[in-house]
């Protein structure tokens, strides 16, 4: 989908832009399939261990994964984009469908962040220790990144696997905020990275029901939060970062990668073998050491 000068505006003014309908069952179906695959296989060995009871194959997509985990959460910790390593998922972060959305606001040289989720967001009473990695309090995603990305844009896609309510842990944004620039952080101990409480924009939040299809265009300093899932299904989602080749991540302990070229197609990565090696390496490479991945002081 490509975006018009008035969609353009709109991300410039209101620091977002929300698009209905913006990608195609074709687009999404296949990284559905491949979890479900997956965690389909794993569920045959969690029984033949006798860790679970059955195989809830009849359970839709968004409910299989929750009375697996009721349980044991064994699954849950392996299913992020990163550990996961999926072909369709590759793929999906070279999508033309999605990128031509990218190229709109990031420009025709596009590297995709290493700064990448696929998040399974568990119902609030099933997920470990009664906590859930998913949930994230009101930040900016420029506030997640090392300084060296702070003088460069970085284009947030947020998007849907199954429908995003607020019920389950939509996303709540403050339109109109990204101008304030950088504010500051703190990390809480058991929430995560937060802007600070005096550093909160005044503006209203605006709560943003999705379905599977939309896109959410956002900036890198719009403030935004999702909240705890409260139902009884699992809010399937992705988040991905794109920025023009030759910035700094933010990240560089972790891959990134060429997504498009106009000036240099040969340039674009499309090695899902190498892809998986990259990040397995860079896994291994940063366990145990103590590689602090968000700036802010920690507080209680």
């Amino acid at each position: 989908m490509k975006l018009n000068d008035e969609q353009i505006a709109q991300f410039a003014t209101d620091g977002y832009l929300l698009l209905r309908g913006a990608l195609a069952d074709a687009d999404l179906d296949p990284i559905i399939a491949e979890y479900q695959e997956y965690i389909g296989r794993r569920a045959g060995g969690l029984l033949a261990e006798g860790k679970i009871s059955d195989l809830y194959a009849d359970e839709p997509f968004d409910r299989r994964l929750v009375s697996i985990c009721r349980e044991d959460r064994e699954i849950y910790k392996e299913l992020d984009i990163m550990y996961f390593r999926g072909r369709a998922s590759f793929e999906f972060l070279v999508n033309d469908n999605l990128l031509d959305m990218v190229e709109a606001l990031v420009g025709p040289e596009i590297t995709c962040s290493p700064i990448q989720h696929t998040r399974a967001k568990l119902p609030a009473e099933v997920t470990p220790e009664g906590s859930d990695p998913h949930v994230a309090p009101w930040h900016q995603d420029s506030g997640v990144t090392w300084e060296e990305a702070d003088p460069h844009f970085i284009l947030t896609i947020w998007l849907p696997l199954s429908p995003a309510r607020p019920e389950n842990g939509c996303l709540q944004i403050i339109p109109r905020a990204h101008g304030g620039g950088m504010r500051q952080h703190h990390i809480k101990q058991g929430l995560g990275t937060v802007i600070l409480d005096d550093e909160m924009p005044e503006q209203e939040p605006l709560t943003l029901p999705m379905d599977k299809g939309d896109v959410l265009l956002m900036h890198k300093q719009t403030p935004h939060r999702s909240t705890a899932n409260n139902a009884d299904v699992v809010r399937w989602s992705m988040d991905l970062r794109y920025q023009e080749t030759g910035t700094p991540t933010g990240r560089p302990y972790n891959p990134d990668f060429v997504a498009r070229s106009r000036s240099n197609p040969s340039s674009e990565f499309r090695d899902y073998d190498e892809w998986c090696r990259q990040w397995v390496e860079a896994l291994k490479e940063i366990k145990g050491k103590a590689i602090k991945g968000h700036r802010w002081a920690v507080v209680k």
